[in-house]
């Protein structure tokens, strides 16, 4: 087959900076927690070479992650195991549901608003974004009707906002980063339709190929949707191009998930020597 398009996908990575690390986290949140979430650190150097990732440049990253407390390393013999340490559990469980589900909130036809004091400011704002509240202003925070305010906004005032259907998409564009975040939808769309287009041509790739490919594209569309308020589509501009990416998505992770975890049953290796049990459950991912 041409590999053109893969080529292409694996030369945008390459034109990066070095985020060897953030791959490694990417290939734990989709294919290694859910076999378990521990791992033989050779499966990791195996996947890379796929990347013509240098084992040392793998080894760097893994000891930064063990070091900043997102990976807990076990030696068996000569052989090291890393897991997902505590630290990331949820982070991980909270991502997994906005990549692979992407349900957008009912609209009740308005917003809730809340206004923090500014002392209280720096100390809410985090967990404000992380709930999915956006900021049109200084102190000022919105997010749809019905949205959790996290403990510690909770001493906010908090007001409902309605207007017309012209108004509420103005404030969700004052409020969130709507245009750069459709931007890099649309670069995403851009990137990877190619290979979509070659796969269902009947196009084929090597196990290791569809795995490298299934890790970059979710690799790409993760940096994008946690980014993403995923709002309802009500109150987003009419021509989102957030439904099309994520259509882009599942196609190819559809088309991929065979090869991919055919790779990983005969290369991910637990603790006990053992292939790390493969979940079901992948292959319904992109569909609920």
């Amino acid at each position: 087959m041409s590999r053109r398009a893969l080529d292409l996908i694996l030369d945008h990575v390459r034109a990066e900076p070095s985020r060897t690390w953030s791959i490694i986290v990417t290939i734990y949140g989709d294919a290694i927690v859910p076999r378990g979430g521990s791992v033989w650190l050779g499966t990791l150097l195996a996947f890379f070479r796929g990347l013509d990732v240098a084992d040392g440049v793998v080894r760097t990253a893994m000891s930064r992650l063990a070091a900043d407390g997102w990976l807990m390393r076990t030696r068996v013999g000569r052989n090291s195991f890393y897991r997902l340490a505590e630290k990331g559990s949820d982070t991980f469980a909270r991502a997994t549901e906005h990549i692979y589900r992407h349900r957008p909130p009912e609209w009740h036809g308005h917003f809730d608003m809340l206004l923090i004091e500014t002392g209280a400011r720096e100390g809410a704002r985090a967990a404000l974004e992380a709930a999915g509240f956006g900021m049109p202003l200084p102190g000022v925070f919105v997010a749809p009707a019905g949205t959790g305010v996290p403990e510690e906004a909770a001493s906010a005032l908090r007001l409902d906002v309605s207007g017309s259907a012209e108004e509420q998409r103005a404030l969700a564009a004052r409020a969130w980063p709507l245009e750069q975040t459709a931007e890099a939808y649309r670069h995403f769309i851009a990137t990877f339709e190619p290979l979509a287009a070659e796969l269902q041509a009947g196009a084929g790739l090597t196990d290791l190929e569809a795995m490298v490919a299934r890790v970059l594209l979710i690799h790409d569309y993760r940096r994008i949707v946690l980014r993403d308020p995923i709002l309802p589509p009500a109150i987003l501009p009419q021509d989102w191009p957030g439904l099309a990416a994520r259509a882009v998505c599942a196609d190819i992770y559809g088309r991929l998930v065979d090869g991919s975890e055919r790779w990983l049953n005969e290369n991910a290796v637990g603790e006990d020597g053992a292939p790390l049990p493969a979940d079901p459950k992948i292959s319904n991912r992109f569909k609920a």
